[in-house]
């Protein structure tokens, strides 16, 4: 039987929807939307049901979220159509969801059975020690981009920790991002109650994160809604964790091999249509490689294929819908009419947008973005990939650093020890040496800085600190003496 046969999906209060297919805008299946009354119903089932799930023995646990990575891939086709098909994914990066949703939830399973505190010293006669004890409920708001892995990454771990979890997908991967990972973890014997999904829009994610059932909220999304997120849960004083926008550097210093870079190069600002938070926003080259280096990224943009990847073999998918399509295109239009050099691309055709090169991107800006061409200076979220030369170390620093965000940085040289150096200089919370951007493992900790979030927030240590609380106990062996 296939995953998702016989799912009713239509449930909630928020109105009616459709799964749609951007490659074609045909209607994949029927939806309704999570209204605030769904999310009050969900936080409270969700901490009904959490207080037994936390007492389960942690092997129990493990067994859930093992099962649902070995579902995952015995449901990879069906899965990766949904991928394809509602989020626009060629099947490569469809194919990488799957393999690392999987081992999201084998990494989880291992957190279940994980040491959980410290024995401490003690002035007083007693056994002092912390444990780690499951927050309760985790609010969890995905993005559409990578929606499986994006939603997976928080909701397997804060599983395997013995919470509940409320998930709001975007809507526009309602399916993929959300509905697959309900029928996974209930084939996978999830008991009822803990895994509740409500695609909805901004009045779905204020109740959620408003509800007080709900004590942690794990956000990834756009730097804008990510503020909105961040001070609403401070006024309820719960944690946010925001893994937020960027607009991250791919330095290439004058001692790159431009053979080895180009594919590189070309895979930071145009997998999946540019729609990744690390994403290269800024390609900062040295002005001696400078006029090769953008005359080769525009032919490799050239030779890249834009289409529906359900029916054809591409490298480039359409972009999620049309309002961000029209903001990619603005974007580039802007900073056309400002100067700047269109080597390749610009151009589109319903939600196909070419993968584009700009060139000159920030020449009259100086030290500073204020002046620079919108699509260099903003995050595009879009295939465009700004080239903008530096002439000395001291000048790639400090166009690395002028941006508010501090996501991911690449460095590409034949000189490691240079770039470790360099990379000191420009605070990121990723940094790939002689790779690009878009790097994510289940095992590494994921996160930014400044306007690209809270830190480090996502994968191995740093999910004990996400979806936990600290608690110090202590024992006597009689009661304690005090003077009154």
């Amino acid at each position: 039987m296939a995953l998702l046969d016989s799912k009713d999906w239509r449930s909630l209060r928020g109105g009616p929807a459709e799964a749609v297919e951007p490659a074609t805008g045909r209607a994949l299946a029927e939806l309704t939307l999570a209204a605030p009354v769904d999310v009050a119903d969900a936080a409270e089932a969700a901490a009904a049901a959490q207080r037994d799930w936390a007492r389960r023995p942690y092997a129990e646990r493990a067994a859930v979220l093992r099962r649902a990575g070995d579902l995952v891939h015995r449901h990879a086709a069906e899965i990766t159509e949904w991928l394809v098909r509602e989020a626009g994914s060629v099947r490569g990066k469809a194919e990488f969801e799957i393999r690392t949703t999987a081992e999201e939830c084998y990494e989880a399973a291992a957190l279940a059975h994980r040491p959980l505190g410290q024995v401490l010293p003690s002035a007083a006669p007693r056994l002092s020690y912390t444990t780690r004890v499951p927050a309760g409920v985790v609010g969890v708001i995905a993005p559409f981009n990578v929606p499986l892995v994006l939603a997976a990454r928080s909701v397997a771990p804060a599983l395997a920790l013995g919470n509940a979890v409320v998930l709001k997908p975007d809507p526009r991967t309602a399916v993929c991002g959300g509905h697959v990972l309900a029928a996974v973890f209930a084939e996978a014997g999830l008991p009822a109650g803990l895994l509740h999904v409500l695609p909805g829009g901004a009045d779905a994610g204020r109740a959620l994160v408003e509800d007080p059932r709900v004590r942690i909220v794990s956000f990834t999304g756009s730097t804008a809604a990510g503020r909105s997120v961040g001070a609403l849960a401070a006024r309820h004083l719960k944690r946010a964790h925001l893994e937020l926008g960027g607009n991250s550097a791919f330095l290439v210093l004058d001692d790159a091999d431009l053979d080895a870079a180009m594919p590189t190069a070309a895979w930071a600002s145009f997998f999946h249509q540019g729609q990744v938070c690390m994403t290269a926003g800024r390609h900062l080259v040295h002005a001696s490689l400078y006029d090769e280096y953008v005359a080769r990224l525009a032919a490799k943009a050239d030779e890249l294929t834009v289409g529906d990847p359900f029916r054809a073999q591409v490298h480039l998918g359409p972009v999620i819908d049309r309002g961000q399509l029209d903001k990619i295109d603005a974007l580039v239009r802007e900073s056309a009419a400002a100067g700047v050099r269109i080597a390749a691309g610009g151009t589109h055709q319903e939600l196909f947008y070419r993968p584009t090169v700009l060139a000159d991107t920030g020449a009259s800006a100086g030290p500073s973005l204020v002046g620079a061409s919108p699509a260099y200076g903003q995050e595009v979220f879009g295939p465009v990939a700004p080239v903008r030369a530096f002439g000395s170390l001291d000048e790639a620093v400090a166009l690395a650093n002028e941006s508010s965000y501090g996501l991911a940085l690449g460095i590409v040289t034949r000189d490691v020890a240079r770039a470790l150096e360099l990379a000191y200089r420009i605070p990121t919370g990723l940094l790939h040496i002689n790779d690009q951007t878009v790097n994510d493992e289940p095992v590494a900790a994921f996160g930014g800085l400044a306007d690209s979030g809270t830190g480090s927030r996502f994968g191995g240590e740093a999910n004990l600190d996400a979806f936990t609380e600290t608690r110090w106990t202590t024992v006597r062996a009689t009661p304690a003496p005090y003077p009154f």
